[in-house]
């Protein structure tokens, strides 16, 4: 009977030490969750709400929950600008952001792997970087004059431009027509250049054929 006693303690204390090891294990770094995804680059994005952050390989939030990250329910997979985003990840360290201007027209810029901005939002519409360069098309305007009505008057100009991690524009790819840059009637413009490599562009004719072209990036 006492030999019993002796071998239900000893197979009771591994069943203990397991139990608390569990507990503790599965005690979350960080709870309530909608979304979790792939880690890229090192970081994670997790959803709450409509807000992401981003944690590291340990768990660690170290990008807290901010509303300005840009990502798309139903991505268009086959658009390589802002529709073509899915989850939010970074790529060549970078993360595409979002702000709305005064006119109610969103404009992209991205974040860094701190959370600061890198490169400011000025652009209607960008693509995400590869090889330490993207594609976005850059907005100019110059003040006109006021209707009748005292409202101020603009004249603009749109380029599609390789942007570097800097955010400095190293090349001009081709100006852009027929943007209105009004709420009710702004439809966000598709890119029509691409960087294919490093060091080659492919950029889209209005024939809708693409060329190749060998940009000279000096950055």
């Amino acid at each position: 009977m006492k030999r019993l006693f002796i071998i239900s303690l000893l197979l009771s204390i591994p069943i203990m030490g397991i139990s608390q090891s569990v507990e503790d294990i599965n005690k979350p770094i960080i709870g309530e969750l909608d979304q979790i995804e792939p880690f890229s680059e090192g970081l994670a994005a997790v959803k709450k709400g409509d807000q992401w952050g981003f944690i590291d390989e340990n768990g660690q939030l170290v990008i807290g929950f901010r509303g300005d990250v840009v990502w798309n329910k139903t991505p268009n997979t086959e658009n390589f600008g802002i529709e073509g985003i899915g989850s939010p990840r970074f790529k060549d360290g970078l993360c595409t952001i979002k702000t709305v201007k005064e006119d109610g027209i969103a404009r992209y810029g991205f974040i860094d792997k701190k959370g600061n901005v890198a490169v400011d939002p000025v652009f209607l519409n960008v693509s995400q970087f590869s090889d330490g360069h993207a594609v976005g098309i850059y907005e100019s305007k110059e003040l006109r004059g006021k209707n009748p009505f005292q409202l101020k008057i603009y004249d603009y100009e749109f380029t599609e431009v390789v942007v570097n991690e800097a955010g400095e524009m190293l090349w001009p790819i081709q100006e852009r027509q027929n943007i209105v840059m009004s709420k009710k009637l702004f439809k966000l413009p598709e890119l029509q250049a691409r960087m294919i490599s490093k060091d080659l562009l492919g950029v889209k004719e209005k024939s809708n054929t693409w060329k190749i072209v060998k940009p000279k990036l000096q950055d």
